[in-house]
């Protein structure tokens, strides 16, 4: 486990295994090393802001250094039930890409097991974890200028429900009315990190 300076205030936390990150991450939080403020996961790595009036980067190196974290799952924060509409304009070019059905993508993505990783791109966008390795494929060469708000997609192991309009690669396969961002909630973020989501189909 590699640990990187990251300006004054902050150090990128880079397991050998990528896989390890949600565990690592929910270590982390669940037990915070001495003056860490802040624990930011991506895809690969674990971001610590940290006060330097208390640690520092070789303090954070030899605790960090030391867990045993086993390739796992974050700590589940809640379940969120997403309705969706297998409508998408990608779907049938998945299926041709994974030599399924439509039918079979969207029986496999909605029995399998999700779980929010991280959050990024845009406010409000959560790279859900848990597509099963038969529906994985890439991100268009050529990304679309504008995906709807609602937008169910996905790209190599990740789902994502975009949270407004905007540009984007990933293989639209469905769409939900479920808003995932909205200021006049508390918190606004529908999809946390260590969220599980479950995908329902409903009559398009």
């Amino acid at each position: 486990m590699r640990v990187l300076r990251c300006g004054e205030r902050a150090v990128l936390v880079e397991p050998s295994d990528p896989a390890r990150v949600p565990g690592l991450c929910d270590s982390l939080r669940r037990d915070p090393p001495e003056g860490v403020t802040e624990t930011v996961p991506a895809a690969s790595t674990v971001l610590l802001r940290y006060d330097p009036a208390v640690t520092d980067i070789s303090r954070l190196s030899a605790e960090i250094g030391g867990r045993a974290v086993a390739v796992s799952g974050p700590h589940v924060v809640d379940t969120v039930t997403v309705p969706v509409r297998y409508d998408g304009p990608d779907l049938a070019e998945l299926a041709d890409l994974t030599g399924l059905t439509e039918r079979d993508v969207i029986d496999r993505h909605t029995a399998a097991e999700h779980t929010v990783a991280f959050c990024g791109f845009s406010p409000g966008f959560a790279y859900i974890a848990g597509l099963p390795p038969t529906l994985r494929a890439p991100r268009h060469d050529t990304p679309r200028t504008a995906v709807p708000t609602g937008a169910v997609a996905v790209a190599d192991r990740f789902t994502g429900i975009y949270p407004r309009p905007s540009p984007g690669g990933w293989r639209i396969i469905g769409h939900t009315d479920l808003p995932v961002w909205d200021l006049e909630r508390d918190p606004p973020m529908l999809l946390r990190s260590g969220t599980r989501v479950r995908f329902v189909e409903v009559p398009t």
